[in-house]
């Protein structure tokens, strides 16, 4: 086999690949070490468009990359090596393939020659996520395969990318060039023009999905008792445009905690606690209409509504098609941005106000929970009350999953709030903090993650990507010794809870913080945690706050909330 000049070969492929994805809009790159991947690293480092992030435990690194594709709305591309750090990926893959996030996996990987049998570090990698990403399974860089061939093929492959991609790069060694310079003009020759511009190869417009209803839809929709009940949407997605829609309609705003308005004005806070309320439920059964926006929701208690109810009508309006409905419920689904569902030909229906009630029963409970734990002692839920309280309009807030985003959904104040992120689209407790990190290098904006300490548990290694930020990103870690969500589930018995599900541990955060040389604080009181968190948010970089609860704290006081607003004796 004629190895003469396949590290320079290796080198000037992984070099056409990356500019070609920097044409394509790519501008991070997220690296973890490794031999196999040594072009693309070479590549990477010689090519000055890019941000570049690194992390030694490639776990963390997707969800960096998750994160930063996230915030940056853009595609984010990661670079392992061979082996099981291909394989780390995968819960950060299925999260952005979940959540509908271009991230782009770059893998180095054996030749052929080297796949089953028996060569070290060598698995079988080509189509390794399943149906979680597109897949380019790439040969061994030759002379023999053009290379304009090469950029046509990434070309396809990224068109309209709105989820994964998996690029399988197969290499042979030697791996490392040795200084001197190929003879490769005439095999670039081809892609001459290319080299003198910007563009991509063979750039094809992004194609439009967008279905939505005509003036006569819109007008007969309008007409019923209607509900606009709002999911997930991303910051950039301009959500506040479905405020004057609302009122234009005439309809209230069931907003959910993921949606970016669940603190606004003008919406119906509190909805999941609603779900308590007699008379804000008898209200809403007097609906006709739905029209659900964006995606997934949190609240069971609002999706048991939204599926038993007998709709007359029920619009769901998206950014992308996809089936967004575990209930199966019978709908129109209409595909397009927020500009232009606000921008359709609807009627001026204000004075219609059909369940302008709600409003007031949002306030009972906005009065209830504030005096319940806008002072007092510091619990789980007067701490994620203060953090919506205390957070700005040009801060970031991500919120755990398990009970962190219930908190929030339950308890989140009126007022000023800040873009929020979370990880919905499997919702693990896995990647969160890597997560977060990512979300925080995309701008440099002042972050905050709400987080339970199983989730910490699970993320720790990611601290080192935490100790690297240069922007304020404070860890507010819930530690209540366990999976306090457990506590409000119907399990068998108490015992069964305690040692298969709660799983107790009896750690804290002091130690770790230390480890990775991170600022700590552990405040006993609501005035405490508020400095603390003040002082996060003006330091340059991470810290961790902890918040330590009894472990069963948690599920009376909910329970408690749950009574009070039903009117229970």
């Amino acid at each position: 086999m004629n190895t003469s000049h396949c590290a320079e070969l290796n080198l000037l492929w992984a070099r056409l690949m990356l500019e070609e994805l920097h044409r394509l809009g790519v501008r991070h790159l997220c690296l973890a070490p490794g031999s196999r991947s040594t072009p693309l690293t070479l590549a990477a480092a010689g090519h000055d468009g890019f941000q570049r992030h690194t992390h030694f435990d490639e776990r963390g690194l997707g969800f960096a990359a998750l994160g930063l594709a996230k915030a940056s709305q853009s595609p984010v591309a990661i670079i392992t090596t061979s082996g099981t750090a291909v394989a780390n990926l995968y819960p950060a893959v299925i999260e952005a393939y979940q959540t509908g996030v271009p991230l782009v996996v770059l893998s180095g990987d054996r030749p052929p020659e080297l796949i089953a049998c028996g060569a070290n570090q060598a698995i079988i990698q080509p189509a390794i996520f399943a149906n979680y990403a597109r897949r380019l399974d790439l040969p061994t860089p030759s002379l023999e395969i053009p290379p304009q061939t090469l950029l046509a093929q990434l070309d396809q492959v990224m068109v309209d990318l709105d989820r994964p991609l998996h690029i399988n790069c197969m290499y042979r060694e030697p791996l490392y060039p040795e200084g001197q310079d190929a003879p490769f003009e005439a095999y670039l020759a081809p892609l001459s023009e290319w080299r003198q511009t910007a563009e991509p190869w063979a750039a094809t417009p992004a194609m439009s999905r967008s279905a939505l209803p005509s003036a006569d839809d819109c007008c007969s929709f309008a007409q019923g008792k209607g509900i606009i009940v709002v999911g997930t949407l991303a910051p950039h997605q301009q959500p506040e445009q479905i405020l004057a829609l609302a009122r234009r309609l005439g309809w209230p705003i069931l907003a959910d905690a993921q949606s970016q308005l669940r603190q606004a004005e003008g919406v119906v806070h509190h909805i999941d606690q609603l779900m308590h309320h007699p008379k804000a439920l008898k209200l809403l059964g007097k609906a006709e209409h739905l029209l659900l926006i964006g995606g997934r929701l949190l609240s069971k208690r609002l999706m048991s509504f939204i599926a038993q109810h007998p709709w007359q009508a029920f619009w769901h309006y998206m950014g992308h098609a996809e089936n967004l409905d575990p209930a199966h419920l019978r709908k129109r689904r209409f595909v397009g941005s927020l500009p232009m569902l606000t921008a359709l030909p609807w009627p001026l229906l204000p004075g219609s106000g059909w369940a302008d009630a709600l409003e007031s029963y949002s306030d009972e409970v906005e009065r209830l929970v504030a005096e319940q734990h806008d002072q007092g002692a510091l619990t789980e839920l007067s701490a994620v009350r203060l953090l919506s309280r205390q957070l700005r309009a040009d801060q970031q807030l991500f919120v755990g999953n398990s009970l962190p985003i219930r908190l929030f959904d339950m308890l989140a104040a009126p007022g000023d709030a800040p873009a929020i992120f979370t990880n919905r689209g499997a919702s693990g407790i896995d990647g969160l903090l890597a997560t977060s990190c990512g979300v925080a290098m995309a701008e440099g904006k002042p972050t905050v993650l709400v987080v339970g300490d199983l989730s910490l548990l699970h993320d720790l290694n990611s601290l080192a990507l935490a100790r690297g930020l240069t922007s304020p990103l404070v860890v507010m870690v819930l530690n209540n010794d366990g999976g306090s969500i457990f506590n409000m589930l119907p399990v068998p018995s108490d015992a069964l809870r305690q040692q298969y599900y709660r799983l107790g541990h009896g750690f804290g955060f002091e130690g770790a913080a230390s480890q990775f040389h991170l600022p700590y604080q552990r405040p006993d009181s609501l005035d405490a945690l508020q400095q603390a968190l003040s002082e996060g948010l003006q330091r340059d970089g991470a810290s961790v706050i902890e918040v330590v609860v009894p472990p069963n704290e948690s599920a009376e006081r909910i329970v408690e909330m749950a009574r009070q607003i039903r009117g229970d004796d």
